[in-house]
C-alpha cells in the first residue's frame, strides 16, 4: 500500500509543479508570490520523497534544493509583506 501511496504521491507532485508553472506563465499567479512559492515547495517536497523511494539520488538531491530555495523565498515574501 505504501509503494501505491508514493507512487500516486510523485504522480500528484508533478502535476504540482506543472500547475504553478502554468499558473505564472499565463499570468494568473506572480513568480514572486506566496501562492507559486507554496505550491513549488508543496511539490518539490513530494517528489523529493516519491525520487528518494527510488533512490533516484540525483533527483531527490535537486528536489531537496528547490525546498531550500522554496523556503527562503517563502520567507522572504514573509518579511516584504511585514508592515514597517
Amino acid at each position: 500500500m505504501l509503494a501505491i501511496g508514493m507512487e500516486v504521491c510523485g504522480w500528484f507532485a508533478g502535476f504540482v509543479l506543472i500547475f504553478a508553472y502554468a499558473m505564472v506563465s499565463f499570468g494568473k499567479i506572480s513568480a514572486q508570490g506566496t501562492a507559486f512559492q507554496c505550491l513549488n515547495l508543496v511539490g518539490s517536497l513530494m517528489l523529493a520523497a516519491n525520487s528518494a523511494w527510488h533512490h533516484a539520488w540525483p533527483s531527490a538531491s535537486v528536489n531537496l534544493i528547490w525546498i531550500g530555495v522554496g523556503i527562503a523565498a517563502l520567507a522572504r515574501c514573509r518579511i516584504s509583506m511585514r508592515p514597517n
